[in-house]
Parts: structure tokens; sequence; C-alpha cells
């Protein structure tokens, strides 16, 4: 559900081509953004590519798939404990950082993004990188975009206070309309679209990165009515920077030697770890306009930071991980060479 799919950029160059073109809606929006009546045709648009957006995540991901996988049940409940569970948990603790490191306006992005379910794609080819268990990576970021698809919102409702976010009964119907409807349809529908997706999939998926720029540009455009850069300062936006870099070392190590405690193999371990570390912006970022309303802009931000982060980070140990020396198999004992003829074996 991550748009991995990179602009063509240097290979030495150190940020992720999507990333230069999101700081490029969110330019967009703080210099010219969208008023007056453009700014309510902007929303309809906005919200009508929302939901196709998650109407396209349902109709790709294969159920039947991931009921193969069924059979690794400890490694995917693995990944699911440290997506929603420990990282929420680490989110919870940052509140202690308010107001002093964290801006209490950055507070609630940086603990949705933990709250935001892992990637899908990114997961795999740096699995892949590092000669891990690749199928494991597959079935283990499906299973949790589909689990984010229910339990994020209902986290965020319960967890995040202020900024936009909450419980109400406005806020589930926005929720059931715009993200979970489109998603079951696409579900239901995946075996006579499913064809379809295929044969045009470079196509849907410059539709996928479009529709996520539209709404980072419009999140900031609503956001510059409100003055979001008057309340952020580039100390804050460091110490941001700065939390985030220590949230993502520490899942980094939880999920390495966490699971090596827990008895796994390493292929299984960089599977991991690469699914259990990371957290999917194609996903967040929708998710966030519909439950952040006119205060999503601030509440991007953080992920779409951590997003960067998490790549550069990633890259670098899914190299390392593929230069590790892999343990030979353990040595058959040797077997006894066979009697001469006419002799008995003793």
């Amino acid at each position: 559900m991550d748009p991995m799919s990179r602009l063509k950029l240097p290979s030495w160059f150190p940020i992720d081509g999507y990333v230069l073109a999101l700081l490029g809606a969110v330019c967009l929006g703080t210099l010219l953004p969208a008023t007056g009546t453009a700014s309510e045709v902007l929303g309809h648009v906005s919200t009508a590519a929302i939901a196709i957006l998650f109407f396209l995540y349902g109709a790709r991901l294969s159920t039947a798939e991931m009921l193969q996988g069924l059979a690794h049940w400890r490694l995917h409940v693995t990944v699911l404990a440290t997506t929603f569970v420990l990282f929420p948990l680490l989110g919870l603790a940052g509140r202690a950082l308010v107001p002093h490191v964290l801006a209490p306006e950055l507070y609630n992005g940086f603990l949705f993004l933990c709250l935001v379910p892992s990637t899908i794609q990114s997961s795999i080819t740096f699995t892949s990188i590092a000669r891990g268990n690749v199928a494991a990576a597959i079935c283990a970021g499906s299973f949790s975009s589909i689990v984010g698809i229910f339990v994020t919102p209902l986290l965020a409702a319960l967890l995040l206070t202020g900024g936009g976010a909450g419980f109400s009964a406005d806020s589930l119907l926005k929720i059931g309309l715009q993200l979970l409807a489109p998603f079951l349809a696409g579900q239901l529908l995946r075996r006579w679209v499913g064809g379809f997706l295929v044969r045009h999939k470079k196509v849907l998926g410059y539709f996928d990165r479009s529709s996520i720029l539209l709404v980072v540009y419009a999140a900031f455009s609503l956001g510059m009515a409100q003055g979001i850069w008057s309340q952020i300062s580039p100390v804050r936006l460091l110490a941001l920077l700065g939390v985030e870099a220590v949230l993502l070392a520490v899942m980094l190590a939880l999920t390495w030697y966490g699971s090596k405690k827990l008895g796994f193999e390493r292929a299984d371990r960089v599977a991991i770890q690469f699914a259990g570390s990371k957290k999917s912006l194609a996903a967040g970022l929708p998710m966030a306009s519909v439950l952040f309303g006119a205060h999503a802009s601030l509440a991007v931000l953080p992920l779409m930071l951590f997003h960067q982060m998490q790549l550069m980070v990633c890259a670098v140990i899914a190299r390392r991980r593929a230069e590790d020396r892999i343990p030979p198999p353990a040595e058959m004992p040797p077997v006894a060479a066979p009697a001469p003829a006419g002799k008995i074996d003793k």
C-alpha cells in the first residue's frame, strides 16, 4: 500500500524522489493555497480520491494468499504486536516530552504515526535485499495493512485528544464512508476487477501517488488559513526529527534482538525487523485527512519525516544484512564406506 516507485534520481542522492514530490506539494500548498470556491472543490475531489484509493487497496490485497501464510502465525503476531502495541506505547510515552522537547501542536501527529500500519512494498524490497524471508514479509505487510484499516482509526479515537481528532459520531461516519466501505467493496469485487488492476498496474500506480500528493496539497492549503507555520519553529522541527530518530532506533533494535529472543531464525528476523519497524505513508496520509480534517497539515508532518528517515536507515541496514555471513547448514555425520565385496561389515 505504500508508493515505493521512485522518481529517477542519481543513486547517490539520499532523499527518496517521492518524498521530494511530497515536499513540493507542501510548498505549493503553502505558497499557492486554494481558497474560496477552489478550496471547496478541492475538498470534494480529495474526499473522492481517498475513497478510490481505499477501494484499490482492498481490491489489490489477496485474502487467499494471506490465509496461506497463517502457518507462520507467530511471525505475523509478532509484527502486529510491534506495529499496534509497542509503537503506540512508545508514542504515549512521548507525551512526557511535551512541551519542553515536542511541541504540543506536533505531538498528536507523532502519536498518530505510531498508530499507522506497516508498509508492504518497501518491507518486501528491503527484506529481499537483506536475504530474508520475503514470503513472510509479504504476508506480514498485508496482514498489517488490513488490520490497520480497522484498528488505526479506533486507536486514534481512543488515544488522540484535541487537534481535530476524537471519538464522535461524525468521525465514525467519515471513517465508515471514506475508508472502510470502499476497502470492503474492493475486497468483494476483487475477483472481477483483479485482472484489470494487474493489466493497468503502472497507470494505477501514478493515480495512487497523484492522489496522495493531492491530499497533502489540500491539507496544507487548509493549514495556511490557520497559520500553521507560525505555530512551529525550525528548532521544534529539529527536535521532532531527533525524537523520531530515537523512536526508529528503538524499534529497529527491539524487532531484531527481540525476535532473536523469541527463537526466530535469521531470515524471519529480517522480515520482522523491516515489517515491524516501518510505517506506511500511503495508508497514513489519507487516514489523517479523514481523522484530523482541518488540522491534518500538522498531523501528517511527523509521518512524512519518519517515512524518509526509515527509507534511508533501512536501506543501509538491508545492505549490511546482505553482507552478513549466513551460517552453513548443520553438517551430516560421515557415512561409513561400504564394505568390500565378500566381507561382512561388523
